[in-house]
C-alpha cells in the first residue's frame, strides 16, 4: 500500500490539501485581505516528482501574465533559442547609375525589436520597469540603444550601395500574418512591423513652479509636432498627464508636474505602425544622404506590392539577436505587446496567418510536451484575455516538461529572479531568504471595480523554479485570485506575499 501512494506522489496527483499546508504559510493566506480570495498552489520536487505542498491545483485561476510561461515555451520550440528574424530591404524598377527609379520595399520578418534595443554586446536591452507601461507606472524606464539603430543600419546599407536618389516611394510589407489585438496593457495593435513597440516615448521633467515642463520625445523625429500645455506645479502637488494624438501628427500634452519630482515617462501609441516605420526609414534614408522624392510625412501609400520577391534586387538586411533574447526580454519584464504576437510568428512559420491559427500550434506543443490541455483555456499569448485560464497543476506540468529541453537553460535565465531584477525586482523584503533563489514568471492582472470605487486584482501569480535552503529543486504555481485593493492593499504587496510564499517553502523544504 505504501508503495502505490509513493507512485500517486511520484505521478502529482497527492492529496495534501490546504489543511496540510504549514502553519505559517496557512497563517498568511487565511489573513484577512484574502478573506474573498482563492488560492491555488503545488510545489513539486523537481527530480522525485514529489508534491510537497498542494491547494485546488486542478481548479482554474486567472494566469495573468504567467500566460507567457505557455507562449515563450511554444516559440522556443517552433524557433528554438538561435533563430534570428531577418528583415530585408528590396528594390523595384531600375537603377540609373545612383537613381532608383522604382520603389524600396522593406518587408517585415516580425522582428519584436527591429535592432532598436541592441546593445554593443550584440544582446537585447531592458529596463525592470519598461517603457511600455509607462501610462501606468512611475518606475519605467527608456533603455539606452537608439530605438532607430535598426532603420538607421539599412538606411546605410542603401548608401553604401551607391543609391543617391530614390524616385519612387518607399513601402512597408506588412503581410505577414493578419494584424490582431494584444491582450494586457501596453501598445495594442499586432503587426509584422514594430519600431519602438510602435509608441513615442515622452518623457517629463518639471522645471520651475508656473513654468511650462520640459517635454523630449523619442525617437526624434519630425513626424510628430509636440504642443505643450503641461506645466510645472507647487511642490506636493498632484502629477497629472493627459496625452492625445489630435490627428495631422499633433500631439497635445497637458497637465502638471510638481516642481522637484522626479523624470516622468509617458507613451503614446501610434497609429499606423506601417505608415510610422516608412516615415521614420525615409528619414534614416535622409540621413545619410538618400534624397527620397516620395514625401515622408504621409500615410502609407496604397501602391501594389510584388506577389514574389524572387528576382528583385536585395540592397539591405538586418539581422536580430537570436530568439533567445527576445525570450529574456518578454519574461523578465512581461511585455505584452511581444508576447501577443508570438503565436502570430509561429502561425506564419506554417503558411497560417492568424491569431487562432498560432494558439492551435500552441495547443498541439503543449500536448505534446504532456501538459493536460483539456482543462485550460487560452484567448492570447500575454495574459488579459477573458478566456485566459489554467491550473497549477497543468503549469507545472509545463515547467517540468521544459526542464528536460536542451534549451532549458534559455528558458531558466530568462525568467525574473526574486529581488534580483524584471517584475520580480522588488517582490522580495530585505529579509526574505528566498532572494536569487527563485526563478519565476508574475503574473498580475486588475479590473477597475467602479461601483465601489476602488481596484479588484483579478489575479497575483508566480510560477516557476525554486531552491530550498535543503538543496532540493522544486517546481510550483502559486495563484491567488480576487483581492479587493483597499485598507494599504495594492498589487505590489500582493506580489511580496507571494514572494513570502517562496521564503517560507525554501525555509521550511
Amino acid at each position: 500500500m505504501r508503495s502505490a501512494i509513493l507512485v500517486v506522489m511520484l505521478l502529482g496527483y497527492g492529496s495534501t490539501r490546504g489543511e496540510s499546508l504549514p502553519d505559517e504559510l496557512r497563517s498568511l493566506l487565511e489573513e484577512p485581505r484574502f478573506q474573498q480570495s482563492h488560492w491555488g498552489l503545488l510545489f513539486v520536487d523537481q527530480e522525485s516528482g514529489e508534491v510537497l505542498l498542494e491547494q485546488d491545483a486542478d481548479r482554474l485561476f486567472v494566469p495573468a501574465s504567467t500566460t507567457k510561461l505557455y507562449s515563450v515555451a511554444a516559440a522556443l520550440d517552433e524557433l528554438g533559442p538561435d533563430f534570428c528574424f531577418k528583415t530585408r530591404l528590396y528594390a523595384t524598377g531600375k537603377r540609373d547609375d545612383e537613381r532608383l527609379e522604382g520603389n524600396l520595399i522593406l518587408r517585415a520578418s516580425g522582428d519584436l525589436t527591429m535592432g532598436g534595443r541592441t546593445t554593443v554586446g550584440g544582446e537585447i536591452a531592458f529596463a525592470n520597469g519598461d517603457h511600455t507601461y509607462a501610462n501606468g507606472s512611475l518606475d519605467s524606464q527608456l533603455t539606452e540603444p537608439d530605438p532607430l539603430a535598426g532603420l538607421n543600419a539599412l538606411a546605410r546599407q542603401v548608401a553604401e550601395s551607391g543609391i543617391k536618389r530614390v524616385q519612387g516611394d518607399v513601402l512597408i510589407d506588412d503581410r505577414l500574418f493578419d494584424k490582431a489585438e494584444s491582450t494586457g496593457s501596453g501598445p495594442s495593435q499586432l503587426t509584422p512591423i514594430i519600431i519602438n513597440d510602435n509608441i513615442i516615448d515622452l518623457t517629463i521633467e518639471p522645471t520651475q513652479a508656473g513654468q511650462p515642463a520640459k517635454v523630449t520625445m523619442r525617437p526624434e523625429t519630425s513626424l510628430f509636432r509636440l504642443e505643450n500645455d503641461l506645466e510645472t506645479s507647487a511642490t506636493g502637488t498632484t502629477l497629472e498627464t493627459r496625452i492625445r494624438h489630435l490627428g495631422g501628427g499633433r500631439l497635445y500634452l497637458a497637465g502638471r508636474i510638481p516642481e522637484g519630482h522626479k523624470p516622468v515617462l509617458r507613451i503614446m501609441e501610434v497609429p499606423d505602425p506601417a505608415s510610422f516605420a516608412r516615415s521614420l526609414l525615409i528619414e534614416a534614408l535622409q540621413r545619410v544622404g538618400v534624397a527620397v522624392d516620395a514625401a515622408a510625412f504621409a500615410d502609407h501609400p496604397p501602391l501594389p506590392l510584388p506577389d514574389s520577391y524572387d528576382g528583385l534586387a536585395e540592397l539591405a538586411a538586418l539581422t536580430s539577436p537570436p530568439f533567445s533574447e527576445s525570450a529574456r526580454l518578454i519574461l523578465k519584464v512581461s511585455h505584452n505587446l511581444h508576447a501577443s504576437t508570438l503565436p502570430l510568428i509561429i502561425a506564419s512559420r506554417h503558411g497560417e496567418r492568424t491569431l487562432r491559427d498560432g494558439l492551435r500550434r500552441q495547443h498541439d506543443f503543449l500536448a505534446r510536451a504532456g501538459v493536460d490541455v483539456e482543462t485550460i483555456s487560452f484567448g492570447g499569448g500575454a495574459g488579459g484575455a477573458r478566456a485566459d485560464h489554467v491550473t497549477p497543476r497543468a503549469t507545472v506540468q509545463l515547467l517540468k516538461h521544459m526542464t528536460t529541453r536542451p534549451d532549458f537553460a534559455t528558458y531558466l535565465q530568462a525568467l525574473p529572479r526574486l529581488g534580483v531584477d524584471g517584475t520580480l525586482a522588488t517582490a522580495a523584503s530585505a529579509d526574505n531568504q528566498a532572494r536569487d533563489k527563485v526563478f519565476a514568471k508574475t503574473g498580475t492582472l486588475s479590473w477597475e471595480n467602479v461601483m465601489n470605487g476602488r481596484t479588484l486584482l483579478t489575479s497575483k501569480a508566480l510560477a516557476g523554479y525554486l531552491r530550498t535552503a535543503r538543496g532540493r529543486n522544486l517546481i510550483f504555481a502559486a495563484f491567488v485570485n480576487n483581492v479587493h485593493l483597499r485598507n494599504g492593499v495594492d498589487a505590489r504587496s500582493v506580489g511580496r506575499d507571494l514572494g513570502k510564499v517562496c521564503d517560507i517553502v525554501h525555509r521550511q523544504y
